[in-house]
C-alpha cells in the first residue's frame, strides 16, 4: 500500500470536520427563516439552534447553565473578560491575555497559581503544551477550548462560573463557539441590537455553524466515552518514546504533568521551531510552532518564556498534535522523518 502523501498532525489548530457536523450544516441550509421569525419557518430555523444548544450543554457537562453562541472562542474571550480587571497567566492564549492583567505566574511545568480565583482567568488545557491546570473553586472564567472534547470534563463542576468553548477544536466547523455561564451570572453584552441569545450577543444567529457545532459536540462525547482519546495517548507515547531514544537533548515539555492525550511540544535547543515546520511540511507532515493564532510570526514562545525557558530554546519549540485518525503507522513515518532532519541539524550545528 502506498504511504500518504499528507498527514495532518495539527488538531489543536483545528480538527477535520467532522461527518455528523457536515450532515447536520447540510440539512441547516434549506431552513430558509430567520430564527427570529415567529412563523413556522423562523421557528424551525429557531428550533435547530436549541436542539444544537442542548447537545453542547449535555457534551460538556452544563446541563442548567446558559450556552451562548458567538462567533468563537476569541469573541467568547472578549464577552466574558471585557472591563472586568481580571488577572491571568502568561501561558493564557492570546484571545484572553487581550482582556486581562498578566500577573499570574506559571511554574517550569507550565502549572499556574490562583491566589484570587473570583477575580482571575485561568485555562483548563494549554493549547501548545497540552499542560492540564487544576481549577480552584470560584474562579472566574476557564478557556475550555482545548480540553472541551479530548479530556472528561462538565462544566457544572469545573469551578469556573464561566467557560470559553470553540467548534472547530473537536470536529466542528470554524467561526462559531460558545460561552458557557452559570445561569444568573451578571454579564454586559458587547455586541447590542435586536437581542438574540438571550440578550447577551445580538444579531442574527449562524444557523448552520451551529447546528454544525451540537453534532460535532454530541460525536465528541461519545469518542470520549468510548475510549477513544485513550488510544491516541498511547500513539502520542509512541511518538515520544521514538524521538527520545535518538534524540537526547530533545525536551519534551509538560511530560512529567498531566497533559492533554494528543499533545507534545518538542523542544531542540538551537533548532528553530519554524524551520522544522517548513521541513516537516516539504516532508508532507503538518504540524505547527505553536498556537495557530501565532503562526507567521517568527518569534519565541510566549507561552514557553513564561515557563522560564530562554528565548534560543523558546523559539526551538514544535507542537505535534494528534486526533482518532492517526494511526501508529503515522507517527512512526513522522518520528522518522523528523530524526532525519534533526540529524542533518545537528551535523550543521556541529
Amino acid at each position: 500500500m502506498a504511504a500518504k502523501s499528507r498527514t495532518y498532525l495539527d488538531y489543536n489548530a483545528t480538527a477535520p470536520l467532522r461527518p455528523e457536523a457536515r450532515a447536520a450544516m447540510i440539512a441547516a441550509m434549506d431552513l430558509c427563516g430567520n430564527p427570529s421569525s415567529v412563523h413556522a419557518e423562523g421557528r424551525a430555523a429557531k428550533a435547530q439552534i436549541e436542539k444544537a444548544r442542548a447537545q453542547v450543554a449535555a457534551a460538556f457537562g452544563a446541563e442548567g447553565a446558559d450556552v451562548v453562541f458567538t462567533s468563537g472562542a476569541t469573541e467568547a474571550a472578549g464577552l466574558a473578560c471585557a472591563g472586568r480587571g481580571l488577572h491571568g497567566a502568561g501561558v493564557e492564549h492570546d484571545a484572553v491575555r487581550a482582556w486581562v492583567e498578566e500577573d499570574l505566574t506559571a511554574d517550569a511545568q507550565g502549572r499556574v497559581t490562583v491566589t484570587d480565583p473570583a477575580h482571575s482567568v485561568l485555562q483548563m488545557a494549554n493549547s501548545e503544551t497540552g499542560v492540564v491546570q487544576d481549577l480552584p473553586a470560584g474562579l472566574a472564567v476557564t478557556d475550555a477550548t482545548q480540553a472541551f472534547g479530548k479530556l472528561p470534563v462538565a462544566f457544572n463542576w469545573c469551578g469556573a462560573d464561566m467557560a470559553l468553548i470553540s467548534a472547530h477544536k473537536l470536529g466542528g466547523p470554524k467561526g462559531v463557539g460558545a460561552l458557557v455561564m452559570k445561569r444568573g451570572t451578571d454579564l454586559a453584552a458587547q455586541i447590542r441590537g435586536g437581542g438574540q441569545e438571550m440578550g447577551r450577543r445580538s444579531g442574527t444567529e449562524n444557523v448552520i455553524g451551529i447546528a454544525g457545532f451540537g453534532a460535532a459536540a454530541e460525536a465528541a462525547a461519545r469518542d470520549l466515552a468510548d475510549g477513544v482519546w485513550a488510544r491516541v495517548a498511547e500513539i502520542r507515547d509512541i511518538l515520544e518514546t521514538s524521538i527520545a531514544t535518538a534524540a537526547e537533548q530533545t525536551i519534551f515539555v509538560g511530560k512529567d504533568v498531566t497533559r492533554l492525550p494528543n499533545t507534545s511540544c518538542l523542544v531542540t535547543p538551537g533548532w528553530k521551531g519554524e524551520t522544522q515546520v517548513m521541513q516537516m511540511d516539504l516532508a508532507g507532515f503538518a504540524i505547527s510552532a505553536g498556537s495557530a493564532c501565532s503562526s507567521g510570526k517568527v518569534r519565541a514562545s510566549r507561552v514557553l518564556t513564561a515557563m522560564g525557558y530562554d528565548e534560543v530554546t523558546a523559539a526551538s519549540a514544535i507542537r505535534v498534535s494528534l486526533g482518532p485518525d492517526v494511526a501508529e503507522e503515522d507517527v512512526l513515518r513522522f518520528a522518522e522523518a523528523w530524526l532525519e532532519k534533526e540529524k542533518k541539524h545537528r551535523a550543521r550545528a556541529a
